[in-house]
């Protein structure tokens, strides 16, 4: 069961994180986008710029949900596409 913060974060469409960036912290908005994952598709959080893996790492597993950005993908600790199938 998804956390009241992961709908709200999906209902509203966006949410902006704070993440650390080329050696300083920056406001980033991440987007909501729906990833075909075979007939289903998945949510995550997109970003259109770099981001260190271990800072998409740390957002992934404090907001509960995917997260993109253009160098990889994270997923919260312990959880795959799957657990974000048709939300």
């Amino acid at each position: 069961m998804l956390s009241d913060k992961v709908m709200a974060i999906i209902r509203d469409g966006s949410v902006i994180i704070r993440v650390k960036r080329t050696g300083m912290f920056q406001q980033m908005t991440f987007k909501i986008k729906r990833v075909d994952a075979g007939r289903d598709k998945f949510v995550e959080l997109f970003c259109d710029r770099l981001i260190d893996m271990s800072e998409l790492e740390r957002v992934a597993n404090d907001t509960g949900l995917p997260v993109e950005a253009q160098n990889g993908r994270a997923f919260p600790e312990g959880l795959g596409a799957k657990d974000f199938l048709n939300l």
